[in-house]
């Protein structure tokens, strides 16, 4: 398995300008890891209120990347060949003529929801319009040297950043940002992050301890357990557990919890989750990865004044608050990276479960 050291995952690319044709790894057909294949595609051109970003690191996601390119997930309607690759970290190498927040040689990381305001969905979420698009599904992904995105969607990143360390919360930092404020979250709130060794789960629990709140944590894996206790969480509980709702009340002193969020739809855990609700508390879901249906009791529901949220994606309006918190010192952590020419073994990886927290691919590091 081919990684890269931690010593060069702080290193930027120069912002040289690029040629007529950039390098990217791109499939023309869905399968496994092996369809991934080094290619080139042409050089962006970045419209006026665009900037053309030298890619430093890029994001492997399993719904967005692996189930992509799978032919299995729910993103998978767009036209082959391909070129996966949703959030990322960068160096600005061009400015479109009607930028003015960004300059050549900027680290920047890049939100990759490119959302338009709707008449059908409701202000505030833009993310939810049909017309809204997603770098490395609807468009061309990051998966490459170079790519074009707009201005407003590339945010600065903090001096002494890696790119890696950018990416791990470019996208998983305002989605668990996201949860935590659409489910009315408070400073010292009880918060409960099921199956938190994800990329996103991990993301969202540091956040909330970030935050302020008494954050437990779970995962039926023991050794993930014991990685996340290593992370400084101090409460970690076993997911499969039977007793689970008495046992997270016990934690917060015979009260509920105020948030769960449970991004796996476990039929089992989401009832576990729902038991452990403090009067009023929300439990909240970006995702359906073990089973796409729950039961849920109406009666609790509303005698305890419970909501449940659904949460698509992250809000681009909470990504500067989330850059926020990241000038604060929220961080987030980064399980292994590779270097982009071996986005195929990043992805056997992945698939094997064995991870915790966010996998990158790191396309520079100096001869």
């Amino acid at each position: 398995m081919t990684t890269i050291s931690a010593a060069t995952v702080d290193i930027w690319p120069q912002p040289e300008p690029p040629g007529d044709t950039t390098r990217a790894v791109l499939f023309k057909e869905h399968g496994g890891p092996e369809v991934l294949y080094v290619g080139s595609v042409p050089t962006p051109t970045p419209g006026p209120a665009d900037v053309l970003i030298r890619v430093a690191a890029v994001s492997v996601g399993r719904t967005l990347d692996l189930l992509a390119r799978s032919g299995r997930g729910p993103y998978r309607d767009f036209p082959l060949p391909h070129v996966l690759g949703a959030e990322h970290a960068g160096v600005v190498v061009a400015v479109g003529s009607d930028v003015t927040q960004h300059k050549i040689g900027d680290h920047v990381a890049v939100f990759p929801i490119i959302s338009y305001d709707d008449p059908v969905v409701r202000p505030r979420y833009p993310e939810l319009s049909p017309a809204s698009g997603m770098l490395g599904i609807t468009l061309p992904g990051a998966y490459k040297d170079h790519i074009a995105v707009p201005a407003s969607n590339a945010f600065p990143v903090p001096a002494g950043m890696s790119p890696a360390d950018a990416v791990a919360v470019a996208l998983a930092g305002v989605v668990g940002l996201t949860q935590l404020e659409r489910a009315g979250y408070e400073r010292g709130q009880r918060v409960v992050v099921q199956g938190a060794s994800s990329a996103l789960g991990s993301t969202t629990a540091l956040l909330a301890k970030h935050l302020g709140a008494r954050v437990v944590v779970t995962s039926r894996d023991t050794s993930k357990r014991e990685r996340l206790a290593a992370l400084g969480f101090e409460t970690v509980l076993d997911s499969g557990s039977k007793t689970l709702a008495d046992e997270l009340r016990g934690v917060f002193d015979g009260e509920g919890a105020d948030i769960v969020i449970d991004n796996l739809g476990d039929r089992d855990l989401w009832e576990q989750g729902m038991a452990a609700l403090a009067p009023g508390g929300a439990i909240v879901s970006s995702g359906a990865f073990l089973s796409p249906r729950v039961d849920i009791d109406l009666r609790r529901l509303y005698r305890w004044g419970h909501r449940v949220i659904g949460v698509l994606t992250g809000h681009k309006e909470a990504a500067p608050r989330l850059w926020g918190e990241v000038e604060a010192g929220f961080r987030s952590v980064v399980d292994r990276t590779f270097p982009l020419e071996d986005a195929g073994t990043a992805h056997a990886y992945m698939e094997a479960g064995n991870g915790v927290g966010r996998v990158a691919l790191l396309n520079y590091v100096p001869s």
